[in-house]
């Protein structure tokens, strides 16, 4: 089993003198920010000048320079803005910063693991990646507790690589729910496949399919959509809790033996296994890293496309007049992933 870390195995001290560079105020940026100055961290923020996350950053009460600068002033730069444009940015503003003996960190491997950022040979690299978005990181912080993380080490030139990431991710609270070590090759790999065969593409394709098909027979949108999307939710808060065993038993008989029996039917096993491997395929022989580079660098026609297309498909539709509806819409705003 991968080791597991704990506050016991964490030593704040380690960044005590040390300057961290948040690169990005965003989700995971405003997160890690905050939560590292509680826990008594010297950080400031960089970000492009004249981005709206500027006045928010100083208003919570960072200091906040232009990337370059804040690369140029830090002991520890992380990144925490986009993955698209994290190359470019590290090209132009934080590479020509760096200083022997400096860390670089992420909280996503995919620019390290597809090789568009190589990092001298001369700082540490780690990763510290929080299973869970920036909200619920600040979140779980501010109540004491924590969301669990991932830790990496690409390089360790000064051999403190290890105590640094750790003392980190004890600084954003992760350390209070426990530190999984990884490798950037695998973080990164099964990141995206488990966003693209179940997290995302398959839950969603799943969602729609059913969506459409109970309209289709003739049942109304409104149904259609609480049973196959909106409890989706419902489910997952119990498989988070105690397992698929622990969902199985909080829900109906009924429920459960649907499950056995139609569930293949469905989704054949050896059919959906054969195709998350290809998708896994393409994700380990970089075809899939390749064709996102190059959407991002022609302008995102399919992406923008798609997106689009879901936000006018009939499911969507119905979902935002539904939450506009109902009492728990004002609980479903949805942090921004702009840096």
């Amino acid at each position: 089993m991968a080791k597991m870390y704990y506050e016991k195995d964490c030593n704040l001290d380690v960044l005590k003198g040390k300057k961290i560079a948040v690169i990005g105020y965003g989700s995971q940026g405003h997160a890690h920010a905050m939560n590292l100055r509680d826990s008594g961290c010297d950080v400031i923020v960089g970000l492009r000048e004249g981005g709206k996350s500027w006045a928010v950053a100083e208003k919570d009460g960072f200091e906040v320079f232009a990337v370059a600068e804040a690369a140029k002033k830090a002991d520890i730069v992380i990144m925490l803005i986009n993955d698209e444009v994290q190359a470019g940015v590290y090209e132009s503003e934080i590479a020509p910063n760096l200083e022997a003996g400096n860390a670089l960190a992420f909280a996503h491997g995919f620019n390290i693991r597809y090789g568009q950022i190589v990092p001298p040979a001369d700082v540490d690299v780690f990763m510290a990646a929080p299973k869970g978005p920036g909200h619920t990181v600040r979140s779980q912080y501010v109540a004491g507790k924590g969301v669990p993380c991932l830790i990496a080490v690409e390089q360790n030139v000064t051999g403190n690589a290890y105590d640094i990431a750790l003392a980190y991710i004890a600084g954003i609270g992760g350390a209070r729910a426990g530190i999984l070590e990884t490798t950037f090759r695998e973080e990164t790999e099964t990141d995206l496949f488990g966003e693209q065969t179940v997290l995302c593409g398959g839950v969603v394709d799943l969602m729609q399919c059913g969506f459409e098909v109970l309209v289709e027979e003739g049942y109304s949108p409104e149904n259609a959509y609480f049973e196959c999307i909106h409890e989706l939710k419902l489910i997952i808060d119990l498989v988070n809790k105690a397992g698929v065993s622990g969902m199985n038993f909080s829900v109906s008989d009924t429920a459960e033996y649907g499950e056995y029996v139609s569930g293949p039917r469905v989704l054949p096993h050896d059919e959906i296994k054969a195709n998350m491997r290809k998708v896994l395929s393409d994700i380990k022989d970089d075809s899939f890293a390749a064709r996102w580079i190059e959407e991002n660098k022609n302008g995102r026609p399919l992406f923008n496309k798609k997106r689009e297309e879901l936000s006018a498909h009939q499911m969507e539709v119905v979902g935002r007049e539904l939450r506009e509806q109902m009492l728990w819409k004002n609980d479903n705003d949805l942090d921004s992933a702009s840096n």
